[in-house]
């Protein structure tokens, strides 16, 4: 028996009619080919690109020609062993970040899907990943209670932050990466407490080298 497939769904708010209550939202496209359950959507900065990862161990990159037109999977990204948790765009829509059960996050090209880098360093599921603005960072939170800040030109981790005593459930910057702030998941009140951290100001450098697979 075939597997069921786990859609991705987009919708664009609908015009009012005279009758009608305000706004609301319709379906317009609905994307289907992971083959487990979605764990985070994304859209590039651009706008040209819709980036999907799934407990299927892929990443789905998805063109979205706009609305009214069916939107095509360009790429499927594979190199994970284990699920995939989360995904980050650069600022410049170039690269994208995939964070994943298997201990590891990934840097991708867009533009070919290719698997540029693997960061490896955490010691369990790694749950949330985001560049900085300069595109110069990455910063990952994972199940081992720990934040990274990581090199994306050379893949080496800067820094570790023990700042949780539970799992690392999120991390973003601020608009101008002087700041990060990281969420966790507490027992037995399960709410995300920020955490900020501030960071020297980054200059940027040169993106990953496109060399495919150069694994750390």
């Amino acid at each position: 028996m075939a597997e069921a497939q786990s859609p991705v769904v987009a919708s664009d708010e609908a015009k009012p009619s005279t009758h009608a209550a305000p706004s609301r939202y319709v379906c317009t496209n609905t994307l289907t080919g992971h083959r487990r359950a979605v764990s985070c959507i994304k859209f590039s900065p651009d706008g040209l690109w819709l980036a999907s990862s799934s407990a299927d161990m892929t990443i789905r990159l998805w063109k979205t020609d706009g609305v009214g037109k069916e939107w095509k999977c360009a790429h499927t990204l594979r190199g994970h062993t284990q699920g995939v948790s989360d995904a980050s765009f650069s600022a410049d829509s170039l690269y994208l970040a995939s964070a994943s059960d298997d201990r590891t996050i990934k840097v991708w090209s867009v533009a070919s899907g290719k698997m540029l880098k693997t960061l490896r360093g955490h010691a369990n599921f790694v749950f949330c990943v985001n560049f900085s603005p300069q595109g110069n960072l990455l910063a990952s939170g994972s199940f081992d209670e720990s934040l990274r800040l990581w090199d994306v030109k050379t893949g080496r981790c800067l820094k570790i932050l023990p700042a949780h005593s539970d799992p690392v459930s999120g991390v973003d910057f601020n608009c101008d990466g002087t700041l990060l702030v990281s969420g966790s998941t507490s027992t037995p009140n399960p709410t995300p407490h920020p955490h900020p951290h501030t960071l020297p100001k980054a200059q940027p450098h040169p993106h990953p080298s496109s060399e495919p697979n150069p694994s750390l």
